[in-house]
């Protein structure tokens, strides 16, 4: 599993101890996170978690998975489809740094950016 599809994978622990292992074990301490949902951009590891952490808390049962993924020059481009146990489906896209982790930057967006 790459760091972002386990960053990912993380979404979807209901266990918070499970969940800050998964997501800690693959960000740098001082990550920035970034998403349309952020206020403004989370640094640092533990905000991070908490955040992640109230997607678990609010869809229970739903899961983030990585369905794609392409890099270049050390930056990965992630598209994941947020699965809600009702089996509604969402996608965003995420720009991550570096290619290869840990992860010490991540910005999101909702959708693909298909027109």
């Amino acid at each position: 599993m790459t760091p972002v599809e386990q960053f990912f994978s993380a979404w979807g622990m209901a266990d918070s101890a499970d969940r800050k292992a998964a997501i800690e074990a693959v960000v740098a301490a001082d990550v920035i996170y970034a998403d349309p949902r952020t206020e403004a951009p989370i640094a640092g590891a533990e905000g991070l978690v908490e955040y992640i952490g109230l997607f678990s808390q609010s869809a229970p049962g739903a899961v983030a998975e990585v369905v794609k993924t392409d890099s270049t020059q050390g930056m990965t481009r992630v598209t994941v489809a947020f699965r809600m146990p009702g089996g509604m489906e969402q996608h965003g896209q995420y720009f991550v740094e570096p290619a290869d982790g840990p992860i010490a930057r991540m910005t999101g967006f909702v959708g693909t950016g298909a027109p």
